[in-house]
């Protein structure tokens, strides 16, 4: 029996009192105030949104040590975001400013809700919100404070433990990307001892047709659109989570198996014509997508289109502000390398071995940081798992 374990039997044997958020919670709402980016005064007071610290800056809205929960605007649904904030710091509208009192600890009340699925509490569909009235509602465990403060104390070493390994992993991670990037580029550096080619004379580009929002279904037929493209090491989807009618895809230009898929715009640089091998069946793409169709190696022609020799190309052709893009034309003209095709399967196959050790979730680095998080979260939610005294009660 571990340490919560024997204060749980001692302190309270028969269950845990629930009790809503709104009655154990100071609401400190009518402090926060939004400002544009292009107002603020620029100074050591952290500016938090829904998500993260966006900002620093002169002034702040509250001081003290606060739960922020996101209202609207949350990166993830089923990872809501929590946040918590200490001494002074400027809260925007994006997030519920609140913090326990009486019998409640407020890092308790944090680890708490990070644990909690806030998906039933949410309204707004697509745009989902937690309202105040919601949160109100929200139910939440009062052990004792010796329990609390025994399940913070755990969760708070935990965490600090996982942030500090999960940061060398990373930092490992970052470095083998890097070493993958370099041999990437090596592998695919020729000279004149092979053909040399324009895209244009190795294939042809065909350009999706527009679609609006409204076009896109839970179900249907499988369309590839910008912003489902986030491909740049190698890893090569044969999925697609965007569907259309069927009445619509008989209008649409279609991707075919063998295809490289092309990113037409992007909001930067590193992002626009980031490709992707398609070796999945045809399928539908959008306004934004180019398919490359060509007689070589899908793989091959799709790592030539990540090296630093292509970013230093698009970036050259690039065009535009907010939007960037890259014309159709340009892309045709940038010159590839092309050995026989048994030496393009021999690259590839080195290649794919490279971006496994680095991207691939089940394997390597990655895998490891997955399994992290995991863990953590096993744990958290293990030590947050309370019977409800009326439950104890009725049996």
């Amino acid at each position: 029996m571990n340490r919560v374990e024997q204060l749980v039997a001692e302190l309270c044997p028969e269950g845990v009192e629930f009790k809503k958020l709104g009655e154990v919670c100071e609401i400190a709402d009518n402090k926060r105030k939004p400002v544009k980016s292009s107002l603020r005064a620029a100074g050591k007071i952290p500016y938090y949104g829904a998500n993260n610290i966006q900002d620093y800056v002169e002034g702040f809205t509250h001081d003290g040590d606060y739960v922020l929960i996101a209202e609207d605007g949350s990166a993830s649904l089923e990872n809501y975001s929590i946040q918590f904030a200490s001494g002074k710091f400027w809260a925007n509208n994006h997030v519920h400013v609140v913090r326990g009192y009486g019998n409640l600890n407020n890092r308790f009340l944090f680890h708490y809700l990070k644990s909690m699925k806030f998906i039933p509490y949410l309204t707004g569909g697509n745009r989902a919100k937690l309202t105040k009235a919601k949160m109100l509602e929200i139910t939440i465990p009062i052990p004792p404070l010796p329990i609390q403060e025994e399940i913070v104390k755990i969760l708070d070493t935990f965490t600090e433990l996982e942030a500090e390994l999960e940061a060398e992993l990373e930092a490992e991670l970052e470095a083998r990307k890097k070493q993958y990037e370099y041999y990437r580029d090596e592998l695919l550096t020729f000279g004149d001892e092979v053909e040399w080619k324009t895209l244009g004379e190795v294939g042809t580009i065909i350009r999706g047709n527009g679609l609006q929002k409204k076009d896109f279904v839970e179900e249907g037929v499988g369309c590839i659109h910008y912003g489902q493209i986030y491909t740049y090491y190698g890893t090569f989807a044969n999925k697609t989570k965007s569907f259309v009618r069927e009445e619509k895809a008989n209008k649409l230009k279609k991707a075919e198996h063998g295809d490289v898929l092309i990113s037409g715009v992007s909001e930067n640089i590193e992002d626009v014509c980031t490709p992707l091998g398609w070796l999945g069946d045809e399928i539908c793409i959008s306004g934004d997508m180019f398919a490359f169709r060509h007689d070589q190696n899908t793989k091959f022609i799709t790592y030539l289109l990540q090296t630093t020799n292509f970013q230093r190309y698009k970036e050259k052709y690039a065009q535009g502000a907010k939007v960037i893009r890259v014309k159709k034309e340009k892309l045709l003209d940038f010159k590839i390398p092309l050995p026989s095709l048994s030496e393009q399967e021999h690259i590839v196959s080195i290649l794919d071995k490279f971006d496994a050790l680095v991207n691939d979730i089940s394997v390597g680095l990655p895998a490891e940081i997955e399994a992290r998080r995991k863990q953590y979260e096993y744990y958290r939610n293990k030590l947050l798992t309370f019977k409800p005294l009326e439950e104890k009660n009725a049996g």
